[in-house]
């Protein structure tokens, strides 16, 4: 008995790494910190817990800044309308969401804007953060996908 107990102790201790690794909108991000970002497309993850892609940032002095933006989970993003292509390296969109707590340049990214104009939701609607149960009761996704 105590041998099967040992034997199954490995397994849960895997089973539930997922779920430590997993965070919250609050613990990572800041609500009063929202940013409206517009750029070009670098490199996009299309992988769990959630997909992150990057954009490259020019400010008025012509500095570039690369800011990690962090989506949804890709089953959630999917049955929105969204696939592996939807961003492609080299595009150009406006992300807006929220600054990490640390200032780094990692961004929770709610709503993007596509190059022709295309609204697209890519926050997670179970996560906690700003504006997530709110866009889910609108119903008003005209022109978003």
């Amino acid at each position: 008995m105590r041998r099967s107990v040992l034997a199954c102790f490995p397994a849960l201790l895997f089973a539930a790494l997922p779920a430590l690794a997993h965070h919250s909108f609050a613990a990572e991000y800041d609500s009063k910190k929202p940013i409206k970002l517009t750029g070009t497309v670098t490199k996009v993850e299309w992988l769990n817990p959630h997909i992150y892609y990057y954009v490259d940032v020019k400010d008025d002095a012509g500095k570039i800044t690369n800011f990690a933006v962090e989506g949804g989970t890709p089953n959630q993003l999917y049955r929105q309308g969204w696939r592996k292509d939807s961003l492609r390296v080299g595009d150009v969109v406006t992300v807006q969401g929220f600054r990490a707590k640390d200032g780094a340049n990692h961004v929770n990214g709610r709503m993007v804007i596509l190059a022709d104009g295309t609204r697209v939701f890519g926050g997670s609607s179970d996560d906690g953060g700003p504006a997530a149960e709110s866009y889910e009761r609108s119903g008003d996704r005209k022109g978003e996908r």
